[in-house]
Order: C-alpha cells, then structure tokens, then sequence
C-alpha cells in the first residue's frame, strides 16, 4: 500500500494545518481533498488517502481541528470546514495543480462536507459516500443538505445507504430531485438496506468505490 506522510502546512497568510497525503508513484492525474469523519484523521481516512494515490491522484486529507488563523470558531462548523478546505485547497496549487483537476470526496460527516464544499466551491468534481443531516443540520453552522444542493458549483456524486427504513429512503430521494435542479452534472445513487458507512455491505461499498472512481475519472480532466 502507498505511504501517507504527515505535513504542517503553512499559507503565506498565516494559516496553518496539518495534512495526511500520499503521492502516486506515477504521473499526477489530478488532486483529490479528502474529508474525515468526526474527530482526527483516522485510520480509515488513510487508507482512503492511499487508496486515491494508488489510483494516480495526489490525494489529501486536512486535520480540520488543527487549523489555525482561518474561520472564527464562533463562525460554526461551516465556516471552519470551508476555511480548512481552502487551505488543502492552496496546498495542491503549490503542488502543481490545476482548479479543473481539483476534487474532493468525504464520507460518513465527512460525505456531508463534501455537498457543502461543492455547494460553495467551483471544482472539478465532489463525492459525497453517506452523509448526515440531509433535512436536519449535522452540526452547529452546517446547512440542512436539501436547502443548498439545488444550487451546487461543482458536480456532485452522491452515494447514500438507507437502512432500509422509509424514512431514510424518502429524504435521499428528496436530495436526488433536489439535485436535479443544479446547473451541474449530479447523481444520487441509494442503496437500499445498506447503512450509510457501507461497513456491513461489502458489494454496495466494492460499488460504491467504482462509482466514486469513475465520477472523477469523467470530470477531472
């Protein structure tokens, strides 16, 4: 498996953040930001890290409780997770980047994020693999999902387990229609009786990573 190094990255303004990346061993297709679930980096956002590298993206994932000189805290988690992601943002520029080759994918809290950057950010490409807060915010300073994804920037894939419970499916179709109605290319895939971490489910996740690699093969270019 590629290696993931540990960086403290400093912007010429004065922001700081500790990023978890990995390199392909071959040509740079692209970079890829990639959003953890609640807490630190964690082992599983590692691997995702590697994994992305393996696959030839310049793959990233920002600590977002170590930034610093960004977002007023006071702000909420949406200003934090935007200052945080701008940031990865300028660290892949320094690194030879193009804006149209940018993308970024979160999954569990993370999943969420990533709607949210894509709804407030032009990039090439966004996933979201589950996600909270679809008709309630996930936390404090974060939108309610349907209120912000009709009016994404960036083209979104949105991959969600629903339990199996009604009420999960109706909100996921919910978000589907709402998507439909952005200026970008979106598709919200459910997947029905999965949960949303796609842990019990090892064919929906197997699929799942298959769609996320083929969403960012079409679109960063």
């Amino acid at each position: 498996m590629t290696q993931t190094h540990t960086q403290d990255y400093e912007r010429a303004d004065g922001r700081r953040l500790r990023l978890t990346y990995a390199e392909p061993d071959g040509a740079v297709r692209g970079g890829l930001v990639v959003l953890h679930e609640v807490g630190a980096v964690t082992d599983a956002a590692r691997l995702l890290v590697a994994s992305l590298a393996v696959e030839g993206w310049l793959a990233v994932a920002p600590d977002i409780g170590s930034a610093t000189g960004g977002a007023d805290q006071g702000e909420g988690a949406g200003a934090a997770l935007l200052a945080a992601t701008d940031t990865t943002l300028a660290w892949l520029v320094d690194r030879g980047v193009r804006g149209d080759q940018m993308g970024v994918v979160g999954f569990d809290l993370g999943g969420t994020a990533a709607l949210v950057v894509a709804a407030n950010r032009k990039l090439g490409a966004a996933v979201s693999v589950g996600g909270r807060g679809i008709e309630v915010p996930a936390a404090p300073g974060l939108p309610p999902l349907i209120d912000i994804v009709g009016g994404l920037a960036s083209p979104w894939l949105g991959l969600y387990g629903d339990n199996g419970d009604e009420a999960g499916q109706a909100e996921i179709d919910k978000l589907k229609e709402l998507a439909g109605r952005s200026k970008v290319a979106t598709n919200v895939v459910r997947y029905a009786g999965a949960s949303h971490r796609f842990d019990a489910d090892p064919d929906a996740a197997a699929e799942a990573w298959q769609r996320t690699l083929s969403w960012f093969d079409a679109h960063l270019r």
